[in-house]
């Protein structure tokens, strides 16, 4: 089977907003007594949408905390993140070249676990969100990575822009976590791990292993499907 689509994770891949993330995280947990370490972020919550992410920080340190409570920390942590990111380049160098680069031969989308609202701030910002056919964020599936949900939904987006079916099979996410990569193999994709936010050792079952999003080789990923 030829490969017909590319689906990219977001933070971590394209933009190198996870020490964003993290300092959001720590400023929002702060006023609750909560203290985030960059080793806590990175080994246990990395993984995780926004809410999913609070909920797990929250029974770790004892706290019951209510759906209002999690809508407050997830809105109150949005804020600090759009604040965190003016002024100053977000994505990854290269990514921006990548991401045209595969546009041009494939449809691409998006398949992450960040508010739609931050993705689409910084594709636009960046002049990429024409390059997508499909953006699937944390609030457009029920469940978060690892389960498959996100990638199988910007399957069936990919499909239905294009009217002609995408088989998961014919499909390669680009990754940088242990999470996201179970996540797509579990959709039935091919998967390319991008060793920016994780040691390489730590993703060596995916399909593809690079080490950063700028050496992204469109061969290569073809060649994944000759086998």
């Amino acid at each position: 089977m030829p490969l017909r689509a590319i689906i990219f994770d977001f933070d971590g891949v394209l933009a190198n907003t996870e020490p964003l993330h993290l300092r959001a995280y720590q400023d929002v947990l702060a006023p609750e007594g909560i203290v985030l370490s960059e080793h806590e972020y990175y080994a246990r919550y990395l993984g995780f949408d926004d809410v999913a992410a609070f909920r797990a920080m929250g029974t770790d340190a004892g706290r019951a905390w209510t759906a209002d409570d999690l809508e407050r920390l997830v809105m109150t942590k949005a804020r600090r993140l759009e604040t965190l990111e003016q002024n100053q380049p977000v994505l990854f160098p290269g990514a921006a070249e990548a991401v045209r680069r595969a546009a041009a031969v494939f449809p691409i989308a998006i398949a992450s676990g960040a508010l739609g609202a931050e993705i689409r701030r910084v594709l636009e910002r960046e002049r990429l969100m024409e390059q997508f056919v499909a953006i699937v964020a944390a609030e457009d599936t029920p469940v978060s990575k690892p389960s498959p949900e996100p990638y199988l939904c910007a399957l069936a987006r990919l499909t239905s822009s294009r009217a002609v079916e995408i088989a998961a099979r014919e499909c390669v996410a680009i990754e940088d976590s242990p999470w996201g990569l179970q996540s797509a193999r579990a959709a039935g994709m091919r998967t390319v791990a991008v060793a920016q936010s994780y040691d390489a050792s730590t993703l060596h079952f995916a399909d593809l292993v690079i080490t950063e999003i700028n050496s992204l080789d469109l061969d290569q990923l073809a060649h994944l499907f000759d086998f």
